[in-house]
């Protein structure tokens, strides 16, 4: 960040973006739009991937749709004109690849000459560090007293009485003491990124102890999957997916789909779903998947969304229905 820059972020393509300005109105993926709400940062707008239509989908939007942020439909189809009108300081995404955000055209955004963030979701970060990063981002949007920026009828990002720096970080050690393969680095996040983070952190923490013991208590096989249809199904990896493999580390007993192609997902056959013999199935409940075809009579039925905000409360929520999920 310049002398002449006020707000500065590199995001996770290792763009190094600016502006004279901190962002007051941002738009962003509906995943990312729902994690920054958490965090106390309103987005003006948020819009969808290819997966989506031309209304929100419940399992993506958080609360975003409840407390009236506009959903645009698919961002790959929006015009130039869209997004021009609602006057954005700054745009995020995520990525998946590390490269290119996953849900928007980066040039329309360049047209529009203001800062994409791609903040990464994919396996090269585990989930706390995932959390951190969005943190980041979040307590770096966040001005005390200034003035709304979220869309009409929302209100102005609410802060803390008193809060005079509320992008001042103060660590919370997150997942501190969860064992498993290639899970033993301790991540920080700050609990300062808006009013009530301190809660949300201690409510992850405390979903993670609910969840590790329930895991080690059950000792219940579970797999992921993604429903396409009564012929197919995909079948979820789960070093691949950083939630996934945090759960593992909690003590979840992941069932791997096994060799073939494809790095997130293997594509299969209900029959080889159902070859695994799961104990409890955690199926995708996002509006394009379908619900879950022939498994063994007795599997256990949880939803996962694979697109959980990254938000410690998000995920918090998550921990906690799959303890539940998994108790006898």
């Amino acid at each position: 960040m310049s002398g002449t820059q006020a707000w500065g972020f590199t995001d996770d393509r290792g763009a190094q973006l600016g502006a004279a300005r901190v962002p007051r109105r941002v738009v962003a993926y509906v995943r990312a739009g729902a994690a920054l709400y958490d965090l106390g940062v309103i987005p003006v707008a948020v819009y969808g991937s290819g997966h989506d239509g031309d209304a929100y989908d419940p399992a993506k939007a958080g609360v975003l749709e409840a407390v009236g942020v506009p959903y645009l439909g698919p961002g790959r189809a929006l015009g130039e004109a869209v997004l021009r009108e609602l006057r954005p300081d700054v745009v995020v995404d995520v990525t998946y690849d590390g490269k290119s955000p996953y849900a928007l055209d980066a040039a329309l955004v360049e047209r529009l000459g203001v800062p994409l963030v791609a903040l990464s979701v994919g396996n090269e970060l585990d989930l706390p560090a995932v959390l951190d990063r969005f943190a980041a981002l979040a307590a770096g949007l966040r001005i005390d007293g200034r003035e709304g920026a979220g869309p009409e009828g929302v209100g102005a990002e609410a802060t803390e009485p008193g809060a005079e720096n509320p992008a001042a970080p103060v660590p919370v050690v997150v997942g501190s003491d969860a064992v498993g393969p290639e899970i033993v680095t301790p991540v920080t996040v700050s609990p300062a990124t808006g009013p009530g983070q301190g809660a949300a952190l201690a409510e992850f923490e405390a979903a993670e102890a609910a969840l590790r013991e329930a895991a080690a208590r059950s000792g219940l096989g579970v797999l992921a999957l993604s429903g396409a249809g009564p012929e197919q199904v995909h079948l979820a990896r789960p070093h691949a997916w950083p939630e996934l493999a945090w759960l593992a580390g909690l003590g979840v007993r992941l069932l791997d789909p096994g060799p073939g192609p494809g790095a997130n997902w293997l594509t299969a056959d209900w029959v080889r779903a159902a070859a695994l013999r799961p104990d409890l199935v955690l199926f995708d409940n996002r509006k394009h998947a379908t619900p879950p075809y022939a498994l063994p009579g007795g599997v256990r039925l949880a939803p996962w969304n694979p697109e959980t905000p990254p938000s410690p409360a998000a995920y918090a929520r998550f921990f906690r229905d799959l303890a539940e999920a998994l108790a006898p």
